[in-house]
């Protein structure tokens, strides 16, 4: 193996390191500004407490994104054995992010509803228009809903056969959440609440660094993204055909129990 090679290898195990942080840091710019200033307003009682299933979420996401950069810093530095006894992690991890995500959807809805029952006639507007606000997001959780434990799935299956395919579907299945953290970002552009398109183009920039690099270095496109980009293409074109119609907004309380 020549020096090149060699040296590419090494910016490759390390580079998913990278990811991991990157993610982390987008996670942390998006969720720390924006949950200090929500307990703010719940201490001086401008909104209701955070359901305890929402602290749940937090804490398995976190987790999730945690194990990404124990994982990848463990087989950065050789100690693969380690590695394959942490990954079974993930296999309680995923289901249990799934089924809190899934918790929290109605969870949400309800306390809002809630708030529309009890609210005074001047403040029922900006909460009706937060509702329908929510209708549209539940699309973009519906879809990490069913994309992510898919994707993971896929990753297990094939990590020990492909260990290529493995790391990369690990962070491409968490990289559709990644708008949450996006959406809260206030100095970027956004085009929510009017339309999709912003969740998508920063998922794909969440993932633009592991694509660039695995292009210059292989000068081809893995076929992990092949595989992303079935999943994520359809789903993102249901979503914007769905985003604020009056059929949506009339089915979605349904799915919740309104």
């Amino acid at each position: 193996m020549t020096t090149e090679n060699t040296f590419a290898n090494a910016i490759d195990r390390w580079f998913y390191v990278f990811m991991a942080v990157f993610f982390i840091a987008i996670t942390l710019t998006g969720f720390i500004p924006d949950s200090i200033a929500k307990l703010a307003a719940i201490e001086a009682g401008e909104r209701p407490p955070f359901p305890f299933v929402l602290h749940t979420h937090s804490v398995l996401m976190g987790s999730f994104l945690l194990l990404l950069l124990a994982q990848t810093t463990l087989a950065a530095t050789g100690r693969l054995n380690y590695h394959q006894r942490l990954g079974v992690a993930a296999v309680v991890l995923a289901p249990a992010i799934v089924v809190a995500g899934f918790i929290l959807i109605p969870t949400m809805h309800h306390q809002m509803w809630d708030g529309l029952q009890a609210a005074p006639e001047e403040a029922r507007a900006g909460i009706q228009a937060l509702m329908r606000f929510f209708n549209n997001i539940m699309l973009i959780q519906i879809r990490v809903g069913i994309v992510f434990p898919l994707l993971i799935l896929i990753a297990l299956m094939v990590r020990k056969s492909d260990s290529g395919l493995h790391k990369r579907m690990m962070f491409l299945a968490i990289a559709p959440a990644l708008p949450a953290a996006f959406d809260r970002i206030t100095w970027l552009p956004h085009t929510l609440p009017d339309s999709p398109l912003s969740p998508d183009l920063y998922t794909l920039f969440a993932v633009a660094p592991l694509f660039i690099w695995d292009l210059l270095r292989t000068r081809s496109v893995h076929k992990a993204y092949w595989i992303w980009l079935a999943f994520m293409v359809p789903t993102s074109i249901l979503i914007h055909s769905l985003w604020d119609t009056d059929w949506w907004h009339a089915t979605a309380p349904r799915l919740v129990g309104l």
